[in-house]
């Protein structure tokens, strides 16, 4: 390109070029790329211009780094990369594009577009030896970034993406899938309407949503299945609507979405089956709507309230060490009788291994108890009814002290009553002196005697209270005996 083709605005922009100096274009400092395209020719870039600069057509100077560094410039054109090595530093802030950028296979020093409008971007398979950066842009079509390689972090924060429309109304709005990321994705305040796409990417640092806006209603808000995050995925206050689909991902540190507000009525809202994490926070969010599914996932630390489980959830297989908040395990156990599945065993078991993890073994059996009850919904009306003398007399073993007061109970019961009419003895002058509340004892626990029962013989009604006693004492023991045993198992 001849320099005499190049305009006013365009000949600051190449003169500055060898040393890397900043041309600013702006009116004011506040000024916003928004408006953009109504912006003069005093402001206005060719992108051929800028291609040629940065494909090697520009000036060089010795000893300086060459760049291109631009503030709000009206960009005409089409900036084509394709394919290119560009081994200066592209920054092009307060800019507004007519055209798409180009960059698909391109290879960059760094790229940095922050507070930009543009109707698009198309960077599949874009190399990056420093940073991207997309801060506070406004980005009208979707942004393609799949199978990116940045070698230093992507800045998304405060940006507006979406959503896509004519013939890329299909497309997910932000697509970083198999990306690879060599530090963090730093996208507080993010805005995506429509999809946001990460499954298959790999980041080496964290990635950070903080009050992040991801609007797909009946749709996917964030794809994010196998993601590989080196330290944690931080959503503070994230506003998703649509399903947050995490399926298969590997977090070793914190998936933490405190207060965050996830919603996709009638279908799943949270996703995290098959998953790997460290610590899965969801303290303090309002209640979740739509279902929730942890199938088969590994969980160091689940921090969740009870109020923010949904009516429907799906928990088979879900492992986890601790569970956070400590509450009792009355507030805990409601959340277990909504899997979608139905009765589950496995639920019960490892709620009651987490009390046990903190020595709470007064909520462990609880649980236990619960679980028992549970299942004696599920077995047949004989079951059921076993099922429930067990559960009244002993609490199903959990409760060893009702079997003390029944026997209680009964002892006095039996004392009072064979003491105001004892039994008339078996044989005269061989029995020995009556005790009303050792004959008693002797009816009630067969396993003990005191050679009561053998001596006496009641009559009328009180041979009917006989049967009594000796029944009850014959349910008490051996209910008593399986808690007892199934406590020993439990050890």
């Amino acid at each position: 390109m001849e320099i005499n083709d190049l305009t006013p605005a365009e000949r600051r922009v190449w003169d500055a070029f060898p040393r890397g100096d900043a041309v600013d274009f702006r009116h004011e400092p506040g000024d916003s790329s928004v408006d953009g395209a109504g912006w003069g020719p005093e402001r206005t870039v060719r992108a051929e211009v800028l291609r040629a600069l940065l494909l090697g057509a520009g000036p060089a100077e010795e000893g300086q780094v060459a760049g291109i560094k631009v503030k709000g410039a009206r960009i005409v054109g089409k900036l084509d990369l394709r394919y290119a090595v560009v081994d200066h530093p592209v920054r092009l802030r307060d800019c507004w594009f007519e055209r798409k950028p180009l960059l698909y296979g391109a290879q960059l020093k760094a790229l940095v577009l922050g507070y930009s409008t543009l109707p698009g971007l198309t960077a599949a398979t874009l190399r990056v030896d420093v940073v991207l950066r997309l801060s506070c842009c406004r980005i009208t079509g979707p942004v393609r970034l799949q199978g990116a390689r940045i070698s230093g972090g992507l800045f998304l924060q405060g940006a507006v993406i979406g959503p896509p429309s004519g013939e890329e109304a299909g497309e997910a709005a932000l697509q970083l899938n198999h990306a690879e990321i060599g530090t963090d994705i730093i996208a507080n305040d993010l805005t995506v309407h429509g999809q946001l796409r990460l499954n298959g990417a790999t980041v080496g640092g964290q990635v950070q949503l903080d009050r992040a806006r991801l609007l797909n209603p009946g749709g996917i808000a964030l794809h994010a299945e196998t993601l590989g995050v080196g330290t944690d995925l931080r959503a503070h206050r994230l506003h998703a609507r649509g399903m947050v689909n995490l399926t298969g991902s590997r977090i070793p540190g914190q998936a933490n979405l405190t207060r965050a507000d996830l919603g996709n009525p009638g279908a799943t809202a949270l996703r995290a089956s098959s998953c790997a994490i460290g610590e899965l926070w969801l303290r303090r969010c309002p209640p979740i709507q739509g279902d929730v599914n942890l199938r088969r996932s590994t969980v160091d630390l689940l921090h969740i309230d009870p109020e923010a489980w949904p009516e429907r959830i799906a928990i088979d297989g879900l492992t986890y060490r601790t569970l956070a908040p400590h509450l009792p395990a009355e507030q805990r156990l409601p959340a277990l009788d909504r899997e979608e599945s139905g009765y589950l065993p496995y639920a019960y078991e490892q709620l009651a291994a987490a009390y046990r993890t903190v020595g709470d073994e007064a909520a462990a059996r609880t649980v236990q108890l619960a679980k028992l009850r549970r299942h004696r919904r599920t077995r047949p009306r004989h079951a059921r009814l076993w099922g429930l003398l067990q559960d009244t007399t002993v609490g199903y073993g959990f409760r060893p002290l009702r079997a003390a007061g029944w026997l209680a109970a009964l002892l006095v019961t039996g004392t009072i009553a064979y003491g105001l009419q004892p039994p008339r003895p078996l044989k005269q002058g061989e029995a020995p002196d009556f005790n009303p509340a050792f004959y008693t004892i002797d009816l009630m626990l067969p396993i003990i005697g005191f050679g009561q029962e053998q001596a006496f013989a009641p009559s009328g009604w009180y041979q009917w209270l006989s049967y009594l006693l000796i029944v009850t004492g014959w349910v008490l023991a051996t209910t008593t005996a399986a808690g007892v045993s199934r406590s020993l198992q439990r050890q």
